[in-house]
């Protein structure tokens, strides 16, 4: 079976989109190297084995503007065409029109298309209205949860038997076993020995005005030994992306119980989740989760919100309240914080949580769907 895979995103390594991608290239060719894979860019296309993978930045796409669609639409059906290509995939919500092959589509989410503040200018919800056309097109949709899968339901209008869920999973890096380096890691970004964690982004869904109410009521005597480390490239302030540092001002947190060390390298993430005892993730809307679950494979429960995918990924490796009720999200903070007995159990519950979720298990997953398309 020889399979197109739209490589967009391999110049994009650090997105989900883009992780998604390079894992699936990665693991697809070691459990099933009779197949042939091709990854299609605007620049090139690369045929992909168990032992190789095409370097990382193939193309630039710092402005891509109409060119994506271009190539979405009609570069990348066209290839599949020539390349006498079996089946397409399509590993993120922009599957073509008119494929020329069956193709199947990843929708991780809907965002876009559920939250106003996502809707953007009349270009980006023209594009919304094109993939969302596209959809209907797709010999078959895969998405990362079932809550994923019920939103597509009630909002795309797929039916049931199309739309097939297989969970994303965390890398192997992010295990519980501490690594040598991993005290000059926390040190370097200054780090304390225990800390509460918040890692993603900065946009409006990631609730962190709610996080930072939860954290004003949590903080207590115990804030400034066990400080709320909120790690990212800080943004500057607007409705859509709201400096937690003004928000804290507003809160009248005391500014000793906060810790900004900026952007973490993706190395460097295993040892500072390590660090931590606990992730605190009020997230509104997530396709899947994979902050949590990076968190959890480290052994670090979660406190968080019981939003949409969020309790799929979590399970019982946290503690999960609604995401506008920061006094239950405050209580559960001071408990996991404060509780070794139920920190430790939580821990253990992580583990055994993150372990239900592997690459090779997304990629066994993903065969079969290509397998069913083909046959």
């Amino acid at each position: 079976m020889r399979i197109a895979i739209n490589g967009w995103f391999l110049a994009q390594p650090h997105t989900g989109s883009g992780q998604y991608t390079w894992q699936l290239l990665a693991h697809l060719p070691q459990i099933a190297p009779e197949h042939e894979y091709i990854v299609v860019t605007p620049e090139t296309n690369y045929r992909i084995t168990g032992h190789e993978l095409p370097h990382q930045e193939p193309f630039r796409t710092r402005k891509p503007g109409l060119r994506k669609v271009w190539f979405e639409q009609v570069t990348f059906p066209r290839a599949c065409g020539r390349l006498g290509a079996h089946l397409a995939h399509v590993p993120y919500w922009g599957s073509p029109l008119r494929p020329k092959v069956p193709t199947l589509a990843t929708i991780h989410d809907l965002i876009p298309l559920l939250l106003p503040e996502y809707r953007g200018n009349v270009l980006v919800r023209a594009y919304t209205r094109l993939v969302q056309s596209a959809a209907s097109r797709a010999a078959l949709t895969l998405t990362d949860s079932q809550a994923s899968k019920q939103d597509i339901l009630n909002h795309l209008g797929l039916p049931s038997e199309r739309v097939r869920v297989v969970y994303l999973a965390a890398g192997s890096a992010f295990s519980p076993t501490p690594q040598p380096d991993d005290a000059d890691i926390r040190t370097h970004y200054g780090l304390p020995g225990a800390y509460i964690l918040y890692i993603s982004g900065f946009d409006v869904r990631k609730n962190l005005a709610g996080l930072l109410q939860a954290w004003a009521l949590a903080q207590g005597p115990r804030g400034e030994f066990t400080p709320l480390v909120i790690a990212g490239r800080l943004p500057q302030h607007s409705a859509f992306s709201p400096d937690p540092r003004q928000i804290a001002r507003e809160l009248d947190i005391n500014s000793k119980t906060l810790l900004f060390p900026g952007p973490i390298e993706e190395a460097h993430k295993p040892a500072v989740y390590r660090g931590a005892v606990c992730l605190l993730f009020p997230s509104r809307y997530e396709g899947f989760g994979l902050t949590p679950l990076e968190a959890l494979s480290c052994g670090v429960p979660v406190v968080g919100s019981n939003a949409s995918s969020l309790p799929e990924v979590v399970g019982d490796g946290g503690v999960l309240v609604h995401p506008d009720d920061a006094r239950r999200m405050a209580d559960a903070l001071i408990a996991v914080a404060t509780d070794a007995g139920q920190h430790s159990t939580l821990a253990e519950r992580a583990l055994a949580q993150a372990a239900r979720f592997s690459w090779e298990k997304t990629a066994h997953q993903t065969l079969s769907a290509y397998e069913e398309v083909f046959s």
